[in-house]
C-alpha cells in the first residue's frame, strides 16, 4: 500500500512541474522541481526564503554546482541546496556515489566563492554574483555564521549513508538527503519532527513528572545542561522554535547583554538568575537512576518560549569562549496527548509563553477570518471567462497547505472528473498565502507613523518574511468581494510582468525576483490610478499598452538599480529601503 501511494505522489509531483512548465513557468524540469521540493520543505520549518537559482560547471578541474540558497535572517544559518533529478517513469534507487558526487560539487562551489577572481568573473548582473560576493565579503556573516546546512534533493529513493559532517572554515557543515520517501512524508504532514536522543549523546536531562490525570497533556520539570542546549542549538538553530510563529518571534543571535555576563561572571547562578525555557513534545522516554527520573530522549522538540537564552548561551560559548559546563537551565516540557487538538494546543503554549510579544500567534495562523473570508470568496466568485473560451474559472485560495490537491482528489479519480475539476479550477489560477502578501506588498505601499514599513524592497527579502510583514501591516479584518477582485488583478499584472521579463537567454537581465515588484510598486506610487484594475479583472488579461509600458518600466527600473546600487551589490542594495526610495525619487524616463 505505501509503494502504490508513494508511486501516485511522485506521478502527481512530475505531472505538476509538467504542467507548470507547459503553462509558461521559469527554469527547466530540474529547477521546476527544486521549487516544488523546496516548497515542501519551507511550509515545513525546514528552512525559508530560499532564492531558486542554478549554477553549474562541468569543466575537469573546476566542477562544482548549486541549485538554491537561503541565508537565515539573523546571518546565523546558510542554506545549501543542489539536486539529483532523475524524471524517470518510475522512483528508482539514487545510489552512494551520486550522493557523494553532490556534496563535492556543493562543497566545490562554497570553496570558490572564497577565490575573489572566481567572483569576479561572474556575470554582475546575476543573482549568483550578488550571492558569491555576500559569502565572501559580508561581515554579518562572518561574526554571526554558526552552521551550514546541505540539502541534497532528489526525485529518487535513497537508503544509504548521508555524508559525515565536517567543517568549512570553522564552521561546522550538516548535510541533509531530501529524498521521495522524505517529500512525501513531508506532504503528508506539516513538517518532519526533531528527534534528540540526549542519553546518547551524553546528555541524561534530570526531571520530575508531574502526576496529575489529565487527557490533553503531560508536563515535565527538568533541568537541561547548558552545553546540551548548545549542542542542538548549533545543529538545529531555528528549527528548534514552534514553526508557526518561528518567522515573527524574532528568534536572533544577538546576545542578551544580562544572560553574557551571567554566563562568563557567575555561571552557577545562572539557574537562579533565568526564568529558563518553556517547551512542547510529541513524545518523551524516560530513564531512571539513583537519583531519579531523567529524560532520555524526546520527539518533536520545540521551544516556544525562551529562544533568547538558548541562543546568547550558543553564542556567549562560542564567542567569549566561555565554560558552560557548569550552567543548568529549567524546562517546562509539556507533551501533548490530544493528537486531533495538537496544533493547537502548541499554537496556544506559544502565544501565551510569548506573551510579551505584541503579534499573537492566532493572528497569523491559517484560520485567521481574513483567510477563511478570503478562500470563501475564491470558491463562490466566478472570473469572468477569458476571450475565446465560454466557460467560466475560479482563482483557487490555498488558506492551508494541500487544499487544491484534496479538493481535485476528492472530485473523483476519473480522468474526465478531473478535467472538469482543472477546466473550473486552472493550475495557473492557484493561489497561495505567501504569494497573496507579495502581490499586495507590492502594489500597496504603508506608512506607519510616517514611518515606510511596506515597499518593494520587503517584498525581494523573501515570501516568509515579505508575509510577515503583510500579516503585521496590510492585512484587512474582512475582504470583500471588490477586495478579492482587485486583489486578483493585481497577480494578473505581477504574473504578467514576470512573462514580459522573459527567461534567459531572451529575458530583460538576470534581476526578475527584484525588477518586477519594484517596476510595479513604481507604477503603483506614480500612476495607479491609471490602472483599471477592475477591468483587468473583467477581461482577465493586462492590456497591451500596459504591457508595453510595463516592459520599458522593467529596462528602465533595472539598469537604475544596477547603476546605482553600492558595490554592485544589487540583491542585498535592494533589500534596503534606500534603494526603495532612490527609485522613487529619480525622474526615469
Amino acid at each position: 500500500m505505501r509503494q502504490n501511494e508513494l508511486n501516485l505522489f511522485y506521478t502527481d509531483m512530475l505531472q505538476d512541474i509538467k504542467s507548470e512548465q507547459l503553462s509558461g513557468e521559469t527554469g527547466n524540469l530540474e529547477q521546476l522541481f527544486t521549487t516544488h521540493a523546496i516548497s515542501l520543505l519551507t511550509d515545513g520549518g525546514e528552512t525559508a526564503d530560499v532564492t531558486i537559482y542554478h549554477h553549474a560547471n562541468t569543466v575537469a578541474r573546476n566542477r562544482h554546482k548549486i541549485n538554491a540558497w537561503a541565508i537565515a535572517d539573523n546571518y546565523e544559518t546558510l542554506d545549501l541546496f543542489i539536486t539529483i533529478f532523475k524524471c524517470t517513469e518510475n522512483p528508482v534507487r539514487v545510489q552512494k556515489a551520486e550522493t557523494d558526487n553532490a556534496s563535492t560539487l556543493i562543497m566545490s562551489f562554497l570553496r570558490k566563492t572564497q577565490n575573489r577572481e572566481y567572483a569576479a568573473g561572474l556575470e554582475e548582473s546575476s543573482q549568483i554574483y550578488d550571492f558569491a560576493h555576500t559569502l565572501n565579503a559580508s561581515q554579518a556573516l562572518k561574526d554571526n555564521l554558526v552552521r551550514i546546512n546541505i540539502f541534497i534533493i532528489t526525485d529518487g529513493i535513497y537508503n544509504g549513508e548521508i555524508p559525515t559532517p565536517r567543517e568549512h572554515n570553522g564552521i561546522p557543515v550538516y548535510f541533509r538527503i531530501i529524498d521521495l520517501n522524505y517529500l512525501y512524508n513531508i506532504s503528508e504532514k506539516e513538517y518532519i519532527p526533531i528527534e534528540i536522543d540526549f542519553e546518547q549523546q551524553g546528555y541524561p536531562v534530570p526531571c520530575i513528572r508531574a502526576e496529575t490525570d489529565n487527557a490533553e497533556y503531560q508536563s515535565y520539570l527538568a533541568l537541561i545542561p547548558g552545553d546540551a542546549l548548545a549542542s542542538i542549538y548549533e545543529q538545529y538553530g531555528a528549527r528548534l522554535l514552534e514553526q508557526n510563529v518561528r518567522s515573527f518571534l524574532q528568534f536572533t543571535g544577538k546576545i542578551n547583554k544580562g544572560i553574557r555576563t551571567t554566563i562568563i561572571d557567575e555561571p552557577h547562578m545562572f539557574l537562579a538568575y533565568n526564568n529558563g525555557i518553556a517547551a512542547t513534545a510529541d513524545d518523551v522516554k524516560l530513564g531512571q537512576n539513583e537519583h531519579g527520573y531523567y529524560i532520555s530522549s524526546v520527539k518533536d522538540f520545540q521551544i516556544v518560549n525562551g529562544g533568547q537564552t538558548t541562543a546568547s548561551i550558543y553564542h556567549t560559548s562560542k564567542k567569549d569562549k566561555a565554560d558552560i559546563t557548569d550552567i543548568l537551565v529549567q524546562v517546562k516540557l509539556s507533551v501533548i496527548k490530544d493528537k486531533s487538538n495538537f496544533a493547537e494546543i502548541v499554537s496556544r503554549i506559544a502565544e501565551y509563553a510569548n506573551t510579551q510579544n505584541k503579534v499573537s500567534v492566532s493572528d497569523l495562523s491559517s484560520n485567521a477570518p481574513f483567510h477563511v473570508e478570503f478562500e470563501k470568496l475564491s470558491r463562490n466568485i466566478w472570473a469572468p471567462p477569458v476571450q475565446g473560451q465560454s466557460h467560466q474559472t475560479r482563482w483557487f485560495y490555498e488558506r492551508a497547505r494541500g487544499q487544491y490537491k484534496n479538493a481535485r482528489a476528492n472530485e473523483g479519480t476519473t480522468k474526465a472528473k478531473q478535467k472538469a475539476f482543472d477546466l473550473r479550477n486552472p493550475r495557473n489560477q492557484f493561489l497561495t498565502k505567501e504569494e497573496l502578501a507579495k502581490y499586495v506588498n507590492t502594489w500597496n505601499e504603508v506608512y506607519d507613523e510616517d514611518k515606510l514599513v511596506i515597499g518593494p524592497h520587503i517584498v525581494v527579502r523573501g515570501s516568509q518574511k515579505n508575509y510577515a510583514f503583510f500579516v503585521k501591516y496590510n492585512l484587512p479584518e474582512i475582504p470583500d468581494n471588490r477586495y478579492f477582485e482587485e486583489t486578483i488583478a493585481k497577480a494578473k499584472l505581477f504574473r504578467t510582468a514576470e512573462q514580459i521579463y522573459g527567461i534567459k537567454p531572451h529575458s530583460i537581465g538576470d534581476m526578475r525576483y527584484i525588477t518586477v515588484p519594484y517596476t510595479l510598486a513604481l507604477l503603483s506610487c506614480t500612476d495607479g490610478g491609471s490602472v483599471n484594475l477592475n477591468e483587468i479583472w473583467k477581461k482577465q488579461t493586462v492590456p497591451d499598452d500596459l504591457k508595453d509600458r510595463l516592459y520599458d518600466m522593467m529596462v528602465n527600473v533595472e539598469n537604475f538599480i544596477k547603476e546605482n546600487a553600492p558595490g554592485d551589490l544589487y540583491g542585498e542594495w535592494a533589500k534596503k529601503e534606500d534603494c526603495w526610495l532612490a527609485l522613487k525619487g529619480a525622474k526615469l524616463n
